[in-house]
C-alpha cells in the first residue's frame, strides 16, 4: 500500500488552457503524484481541447447555453465520476459553479487566480492593480468554495510591477508565475493524504469532536480518550517500524475482528499488542480515505468506553 497510484485529476477549461498544459506536462515527471485523465469544457470550441486530444488526454465538451447551472454541473459531475476523477483543477473555467457541485468536490477542487488573494477577486485584476499603484502583484492557488475566489489559499507567488506595464504585459508575466505555482500546489494537495501529520489532523478533528474527548500520549501513540477515562482510539504511524499509518479502535471481539480482516484485508488488520484485546486497525495510508467511515468507527468505539452519564449523548453522535 506504500506504492500509491497517481491521483486522477480532471481539468476544467473554457479557452486555450495554458495552465492546463502546465499541469499536464508537470504530471509527466516520474515523481509527480497526479495524472491528468480528463479535460472538460463548457465551450466545444475551446482551443485547449484540441491540445488535450493531441496529447492523448480524454476530453469532454458541452455548451452550457440554455441550461440551468445546477443541471449543467450535474452533467459535468457525472462525466468526472465516469472517469474516476479524484481531484478537479479549474484552469480558466469561466463559469460560476453551483453550490451543490462545489459541495460534492469540497477539499478536492482548486483554482488559480491572477492576484495575491484576497486582493482583486473576480475579473480585471491586472488593470485594478495598476490603477491602485501596486508595486507587487502575483497569483494564488486556492481551494474552491461557494464564494467566488474565497477558498483557503494553498500558495502564492509574487510578481513585481515594472515601469510602463500595461494590463496585458503584466498578465503575461503573471502567467509565467501561474505555470510554476499551479502544478506544485496541485502536487502538494494530492500528496497530503499520505502525510501522517495531515492524517492525524483529520483523525484528531473527528475524535475530539466527540463529547468530553481529550488527547494524550499512550504506548508512544496519540491516544483519544474520554477525559479522565478510557481510550477509544489510537493513531499509529510506523509505530513498530511496519510502515503502517492507521487508526486503532475497539471491535466487539475476536470474531468481528477476524470477519473484518477477511472481508477487506487491505483496509483492516490485527494490530500488534492491542489486537489480542479486541482492537482493530483501520489503514489510512491507502489513499482516498472514507472519512465518514472513520467517524462512524470513532463514535462506535467512544460508545464502548463512555460512562453511563454520557451515553445519553449518543443521539448527537454520527
Amino acid at each position: 500500500m506504500n506504492d500509491r497510484p497517481k491521483a486522477r485529476v480532471a481539468v476544467l477549461i473554457s479557452g486555450r488552457g495554458s495552465n492546463m498544459a502546465a499541469l499536464l506536462y508537470a504530471s509527466r515527471a516520474p515523481d509527480c503524484p497526479y495524472e491528468i485523465v480528463l479535460i472538460a469544457s463548457n465551450d466545444p470550441e475551446a482551443a485547449g481541447l484540441a491540445f488535450a486530444r493531441a496529447e492523448g488526454i480524454a476530453t469532454f465538451a458541452q455548451s452550457h447555453k440554455g441550461m440551468k447551472r445546477a443541471e449543467f454541473d450535474a452533467i459535468v459531475d457525472a462525466e468526472l465520476r465516469r472517469h474516476a476523477v479524484e481531484y478537479v483543477a479549474l484552469a480558466g473555467y469561466m463559469r460560476l459553479l453551483s453550490p451543490g457541485f462545489v459541495a460534492q468536490w469540497e477539499g478536492r477542487m482548486l483554482n488559480i487566480h491572477p492576484s495575491l488573494l484576497p486582493a482583486y477577486k473576480g475579473l480585471d485584476t491586472h488593470a485594478r492593480a495598476l490603477e491602485a499603484g501596486d508595486a507587487i502583484v502575483g497569483c494564488s492557488v486556492h481551494l474552491v468554495t461557494a464564494e467566488l475566489d474565497d477558498g483557503p489559499v494553498l500558495g502564492r507567488i509574487e510578481v513585481a510591477v515594472m515601469p510602463g506595464d500595461s494590463p496585458d504585459t503584466l498578465a503575461a508575466r503573471v502567467l509565467i508565475a501561474e505555470h510554476q505555482l499551479y502544478p506544485r500546489m496541485l502536487a502538494e494537495l494530492v500528496a497530503r493524504e499520505s502525510s501522517p501529520d495531515w492524517l492525524l489532523g483529520e483523525v484528531r478533528r473527528r475524535a475530539l469532536g466527540l463529547p468530553e474527548a481529550a488527547e494524550k500520549l499512550s504506548h508512544g501513540m496519540p491516544a483519544f480518550h474520554i477525559a479522565g477515562g478510557k481510550v477509544f482510539g489510537y493513531f499509529t504511524y510506523d509505530h513498530h517500524h511496519d510502515g503502517v499509518t492507521a487508526l486503532l479502535v475497539k471491535a466487539s471481539g475476536a470474531e468481528e475482528q477476524a470477519m473484518l480482516i477477511e472481508r477487506d484485508p487491505d483496509l483492516y488488520y490485527r494490530p500488534a499488542y492491542l489486537g489480542p484485546s479486541g482492537w482493530i486497525g483501520i489503514r489510512l495510508d491507502g489513499g482516498d480515505v472514507d472519512w465518514e467511515h472513520v467517524a462512524e468507527w470513532l463514535a462506535r468505539s467512544w460508545r464502548t468506553v463512555a460512562p453511563k452519564k454520557l451515553q445519553g449523548l449518543t443521539e448527537f453522535i454520527a
